[in-house]
Formats: structure tokens, C-alpha cells, sequence
């Protein structure tokens, strides 16, 4: 999809004048819920019956069955994706849990998601043995029967799949594993501990090799199974190594005593090009070298032990290589493995995680990926902090929550990726997080964006349901509402167009606006890059952030102008980039794409798509319009919506026969109500809401209110649509010889217009 840039200017000397300057502290969080108007309706859809007389459906995009055309494969330049006869394709994906629950859910939900236009899935199993006593060497058999049937139920829908079997993090140090170590879970150990890496080959061969009986075909040979990933969460480069138990520990600097002596000759040679910086630990008569906690790898020139330079700083560079070309060696093994040993030829993803300081680390982290086919992060957007009890997980009473939409903190936006060249790239999970309010921007924004910068797939988590999941309990019976859910209607009611607009192609890539070179001493100096993606915050897994935010040349809002490559090993005086200043308005807050079709004001808190196929806008639009797009007029009372309008036949909006209307506001459980709060330190409080009742079911929809024009003369009347595409009323459409005028339908989530 990406072509060679053009209008780039190639001089290092002018990286300080482009005038990006950050955007972060541009608008705090709001302490209230968009509201206006008040009016709701319920969500209450029913089952979908699955049949012919929907009006909405787009099982048609996909293939008859997934893989008919042969695996997937990558385009000649390597950075996306292409079935087996060559034609290019995209994939709307998500995370499924369904696989619990048997070959006839599976089928059901295989068929609910080809409707909403989903073609790839993805199996984040466990294929580790679960009994206490078990040996690693083992399977689980009933993840592996649940996986087969999986892919069988799916591929008959022209669904994809990506295999996620192993999550270190959430496998537990089990008695019959026989890892002598205090850590209580299997954290880094995959990377360098060879017991481990046989027992997950033989894991692979298990999955991979027998039949499934669902399909007659083994896995290996199943055309419809399109990535693997290695595995889920994991890196040597993130805050858990430092975690990894005594007996490990131990090998790790064993082995990295005999990395040293490869470089440098012996342990004392080492020693004299570290100008003798030693730290506790180190033995090196019995062949052991200490390893730095990795907060000294995230640390600048100057920090608690003086300056980095001579000796500590040598030292810090050849740890940082010594854990990245370990995590290298590693995923080049599993490739080979898969090729030479199983003869799987699907593609491969070495992972999908970041760093302990994005800024410092990450390039380390994607060169150590480089071996296998395909880039990989997880990214959620979560609006801020969320505080309580049960936060990783669940809302109950008495949760405190920041509430501030991504259009004003576009930092934070989970597609803001410097891409490898030469590999397509994944976001294994994403979701816009509960409490947030603000979700239904979420898949506008990521079809317009994926389609301007070619970030790839976006797998959105999590489908636990068959169908449409109503607000309940996070865990079957505390009391509470689930946070990681997707099949509601504030994120799943908004795939049918955007999944449309991005699988179809109707907003165009733009040329890359960064082609960044760096040199491995770069890498392994942790020098800071020109571009770099904003740490994240996972409430499962982080206790401490930190970042040289403010350092780096270049800021987010280059993302959204277009793609921003980086390649290894490169001379970084061929660096590359485009001149921003045509993309940026005068005062820095409006960022249009390269392509022009994306227009996102970060101080209003608004985005507009305009392409021939797909017109709309999103965010807090009361006020702020009439938006006059090309060819359709929106003026929404709402204080937040995101509304589009796409073509449904491929033809230009104003000659098309067939044009659906989707809009989107906010979705909360019925009785569900907040109050401004303030909470943390004094020296850090924090401003956003309370829960004061989490509600129940069902989902009450903000209703919309507004009106629209298209400009088609052709369209003359509008088909209300229930949330599972069958009509539930008409309306004439009034026209004026040269388009047509409609309000916006209070209480649905579709209409089309013919």
C-alpha cells in the first residue's frame, strides 16, 4: 500500500524548524458526561436471526471461505498484506472468546461478525498444561479441541485467523514445571532458557501437525490460518526481567558473561573497556556477570550515578544489545523452527509489546522483531486514569475516572506507530477502555487513520458473546459492569461503515511523511529518535512511566499526517521526512492528513473524513457545525456523535444508488450515574468522575438529534434499520433537484438511503 515519498527533504540541519510542538496539556480532562440531549433509547436488539432479509449485511466482503485463494501473504515491498493469488486485502479483526463455548455459538458468532464486515479473528488461548502437577512437556488437549473448532467455524465465514497460544505473564510457575525460582510465572524465561524453548516447540508441533477433525486439514497446511504470533506480553526490554527468579537469573548472567567474551576476549578484557565499572554481583572468576535493573537503561546522559559516559556507559550499551540480539536469536529460531522443522509457511509475529521508556527502548524492542514477518503492538486508549478496587478489570461504585477523548489528547491515539519498513503492521488489542465515555469515536477514528498511515489490522478486544453483550457483571457475580468488552453499541454498532470504508479502500494512504535511519551503536546507545510513540498505561502490569517526553524532535501529531517508517542498520544521515507546515494550522491545533481526506482539530475535539465513498465527522460537534463536507452537510446538536455516511454499491457518494448512514453517541447501562471527584496526591490530583451506580441492563443510547444533507438527487427515500440490519421504518427523502435533506433518525444506529 505504501508508495516511495515524494516532496521529502533530506537535510538533518532543519529538524529543529518544523515548528511540532506538543500538544499533550492542550485541553484536561472533562470532570462531566457529554449529555446533550439528554433523551436515551434502549438497546435492546434481540438475537439476530442471521437471515436473508437484512438490509445491512456485509458477508459479501469477505471471501466464501478464508484461505480459498491460498495463504496470505506480503505485498512486494513487504509492508501489508495480500491473499494467495496476489490481489491485496485488509482485515477488520477482533478478539473472540467464543471458542469456550462450542462449535454452534462459534458458528453463530462466526456469521453475527462477517455481517459487521469482521474477516480475521483472534485465538488468545493457552495451550500450556494447566494441572498444578503436570509436566511442561504436556498440552492442554481441550485449548487445542476449542482452537480447531475455532478456526473451522470461522474459516466458513470467510474469517481469518491469528494464533495467540502462549502468554507468559498469565502462565503460572507450575510445581511440575520444574523451574526452581520464586517468580510465579513464566515471564522472559521463553528467550533464553532452552528447556523452556523445547517444551514450546513441542507446543507448536501439537497445535500445528496432527489433523483437526473440524477441517480435515492440519493446521500447518490450513490456508485460512494467517499469522502466528510467538507469543503475547513478553520482552526482555520491559520492567519484568528484572523480576525473573534467582535460578534464571543466574543463567541469564551466565550467558551474558559468555556474550562478553565473544566481544571483548575474556571477562577481564570487559572489564578494561568498561574503565572498570563493576556492581554488585559480578563474578566473573565463576563466569557471571550482573546484569543492571533495567531502569538504567531508560536513563539519559546524567542520572543518580553521575554521568553516563566512558566506561558505565559502555557498559549500559552492550547490556541493551545483549538483551535485544538474545530476543533476535530467539525469533529467528521460532521462524526456522516453523519453516524447516513443522513446514508451516504462515506468517509470523515475534510479539506484540513495548518497553520500560518508549522513547529509549523501542526501536531495540522492533529490531528485535525484524527476524520474523510482521510488526506488532497492543495499544488501548483507557481516557486516563481509572482507580478503584477492582480497575484492571471491572467498574463498581465508588471508581474514580478521568473522562477526556482521544480527538484532545492525540498523543494517546493507539495508532500512532512508527512502522518498520518492509513489515505490516498489528495491533493485537485494542479497545476504547470503559469508564471512558467517549468510545464510539473510537472505530471512526481508526478506520480514517489505519487507512491514511497503512497501519494494518487492528484486532478489537474483547468478544466474549455470541452476540451483542448487554452491561453485566465483569466476572459472573461481583457486583459491577465488565470494562474489557467490545460487542456493545458504542464499539461494536460502529464497524458496518467503518469496517466498509477501510477493508474497501475509500480513504487513500498517504506517502510516507518519515523514513527514518538508524544505526545499531544508535539503538544500542539508546539514543533518542526523531519520532517516537507516547507510553501507555496498563493497569495490570505498570507501576512507574517514565519518559524524556519533551526531547525528541518530532511529536505525535506527525502520525496523523501519514506513515512514519523507520529502518535499521541505515546511514541516519538518510533520514528523511516531509515539511510539516502545510499539514498544521497556524496555531498548531488543526492536522490535516498528506491525502487531505482527514481533518482533526485537537482543540475543539473534532475529526472529518472527506472522500469521494465516505464522508463524516466525530467528536463534540454541538456548536461547531454545519460541517460541509464535499458532497454531505452535517449539523448534529449532540454534544458528542460521530456520524458517517458511505457508500454501500463503491460508487462516489453523490452518484451512488445505495448509501448508508451510521451514527454513534454515547452508550452507558441503564441508571448509571456519576458525580465530579478529585483524587491522588496533592502534588498530583487528579479531576474527572465518580461512579455513583454502575446501572444495569440494558445500554441506554444518548439519542441524536440533527440534520443532514447529500448532495445526490438520486436518493429519494431512507430505511431505518434495528441494530442487526432489518428495517424498522421509511421515510421520504425531500429533495431539491440537486440533493436530499433528512433529520437525523433519533433512535437507531443505521438507515440507508436509496
Amino acid at each position: 500500500m505504501r508508495r516511495a515519498a515524494i516532496a521529502i527533504v533530506c537535510a538533518l540541519a532543519v529538524l529543529g524548524a518544523m515548528g511540532l510542538l506538543r500538544c499533550k496539556d492542550a485541553t484536561p480532562a472533562a470532570a462531566q458526561e457529554a449529555a446533550a440531549p439528554t433523551a436515551t433509547w434502549a438497546f435492546t436488539p434481540g438475537a439476530d436471526p442471521l437471515d436473508d432479509g437484512a438490509l445491512l449485511d456485509l458477508r459479501w466482503l469477505n471471501e466464501d471461505i478464508a484461505g480459498e485463494h491460498g495463504l496470505i501473504g506480503l505485498s512486494a515491498d513487504g509492508n501489508s498484506f495480500v491473499r494467495g493469488d496476489g490481489e491485496p486485502i485488509r482485515f477488520w479483526a477482533v478478539n473472540s472468546y467464543a471458542w469456550r463455548e462450542g462449535p454452534e455459538a462459534l458458528a453463530e458468532q462466526a456469521r453475527f461478525l462477517a455481517k459487521r464486515g469482521v474477516n480475521m479473528v483472534r485465538w488468545h488461548g493457552d495451550i500450556t498444561p494447566k494441572d498444578d502437577g503436570a509436566s511442561i512437556d504436556g498440552i492442554d488437549e481441550q485449548a487445542r479441541d476449542q482452537l480447531w473448532q475455532y478456526v473451522a467455524a470461522m474459516k466458513d465465514e470467510g474469517i481469518y485467523m491469528t494464533l495467540s497460544p502462549y502468554y507468559p505473564h498469565a502462565t503460572p510457575n507450575r510445581s511440575g514445571y520444574g523451574f526452581d525460582s520464586p517468580q510465579d510465572n513464566l515471564t522472559c524465561l521463553l528467550f533464553f532458557d532452552e528447556r523452556l524453548q523445547e517444551a514450546y516447540k513441542g507446543w507448536l508441533r501439537a497445535i500445528l501437525e496432527p489433523v483437526n477433525p473440524y477441517t480435515g486439514l492440519a493446521l500447518r497446511e490450513d490456508p485460512a490460518l494467517a499469522i502466528i504470533q510467538m507469543q503475547n506480553e513478553d520482552s526482555m526490554l520491559f520492567w519484568t526481567v528484572d523480576q525473573v527468579g534467582d535460578q534464571e537469573k543466574a543463567l541469564l548472567e551466565s550467558l551474558y558473561a559468555q556474550w562478553l567474551t565473544r566481544r571483548y576476549g575474556s571477562l577481564e578484557q570487559t572489564l578494561q573497556a568498561w574503565d572498570n565499572v563493576t556492581r554488585e554481583g559480578d563474578q566473573p572468576d565463576q563466569g557471571r556477570i550482573a546484569l543492571l535493573n533495567i531502569w538504567e537503561l531508560t536513563s539519559g546522559p546524567i542520572d543518580q550515578f553521575g554521568p553516563a559516559t566512558g566506561g558505565l556507559a559502555q557498559r549500559r550499551a552492550d547490556q541493551a544489545q545483549f538483551y535485544t540480539e538474545t530476543m533476535r536469536l530467539w525469533n529467528a529460531e521460532f521462524v526456522r523452527f516453523l519453516r524447516d522443522e513443522i513446514g508451516a509457511p504462515q506468517l509470523t509475529n515475534a510479539g506484540n509489546w513495548r518497553t520500560a521508556d518508549e522513547q529509549r527502548l523501542l526501536d531495540l524492542e522492533r529490531y528485535a522483531y525484524e527476524p520474523t514477518d510482521v510488526m506488532g503492538v497492543n495499544r488501548y486508549y483507557t481516557g486516563g486514569e481509572h482507580a478503584g478496587e477492582h480497575q484492571g478489570w471491572a467498574i463498581v461504585d465508588g471508581d474514580r475516572f478521568e473522562n477526556e477523548s482521544v480527538l484532545r489528547n492525540p498523543a494517546q491515539f493507539p495508532a500512532n506507530i512508527k512502522q518498520v519498513a518492509g513489515h505490516p503492521f498489528i495491533i493485537p488489542e485494542t479497545l476504547w477502555v470503559p469508564p471512558l465515555g467517549y468510545q464510539a469515536e473510537g472505530p471512526f477514528l481508526m478506520g480514517a487513520l489505519q487507512s491514511v498511515s497503512g497501519v494494518d489490522i487492528a484486532y478489537w478486544f474483547a468478544f466474549g458473546e455470541t452476540q451483542w453483550r448487554q452491561p453485566s457483571s465483569a466476572n459472573g457475580y461481583l457486583p459491577s459492569v465488565g470494562k474489557w468488552v467490545g460487542a456493545t453499541p458504542a464499539i461494536l454498532g460502529q464497524f458496518p461503515a467503518t469496517a466498509l470504508l477501510f477493508r474497501q479502500g475509500y480513504l487513500t494512504e498517504a506517502e510516507p511523511v518519515l523514513e527514518e535511519q538508524r544505526s545499531l551503536a544508535q539503538l544500542w546507545e539508546r539514543q533518542l529518535p526523531l519520532l517516537a510513540e507516547a507510553p501507555s498505561y496498563d493497569p495490570n502490569r505498570d507501576e512507574v512511566l517514565l519518559t524524556d517526553e519533551g526531547s525528541l524532535t518530532l511529536d505525535a501529531r506527525a502520525f496523523l499526517v501519514g506513515p512514519a517508517l523507520v529502518e535499521f542498520g541505515g546511514d541516519p544521515a538518510d533520514t528523511r521526512f516531509v515539511d510539516f507546515d502545510p499539514y498544521l494550522s497556524p496555531d498548531g491545533t488543526t492536522v490535516t492528513s498528506a491525502t487531505g481526506q482527514v481533518v482533526w482539530d485537537t482543540a475543539d475535539g473534532i475529526c472529518a473524513i472527506d472522500a469521494p465513498a465516505a464522508q463524516g465527522v466525530c467528536g463534540f460537534l454541538a456548536g461547531a457545525g454545519p460541517f460541509e463536507l464535499s458532497d454531505v452537510t452535517i449539523e448534529c446538536a449532540n454534544e458528542y456523535a460521530s456520524i458517517l455516511v458511505v457508500s454501500l454499491d463503491g460508487a462516489p457518494l453523490a452518484e451512488s444508488g445505495r448509501v448508508l448512514l451510521q451514527i454513534g453517541t454515547v452508550a452507558r447501562p441503564t441508571g448509571w450515574e456519576t458525580r465530579p471527584a478529585t483524587w491522588g496526591p496533592e502534588d498530583a490530583r487528579k479531576s474527572g468522575l465518580e461512579v455513583v451506580d454502575y446501572g444495569e441492563s440494558p445500554w441506554q443510547v444518548v439519542s441524536a438529534a440533527g440534520r443532514i444533507r447529500v448532495d445526490n438527487p438520486g436518493l429519494t427515500e431512507m430505511t431505518m434499520l434495528d441494530p442487526n440490519g432489518y428495517p424498522v421504518g421509511q421515510a421520504i427523502l425531500p429533495g431539491d433537484g440537486e440533493g436530499v435533506n433528512l433529520d437525523l433518525p433519533p433512535d437507531v444506529l443505521y438507515a440507508v438511503l436509496e
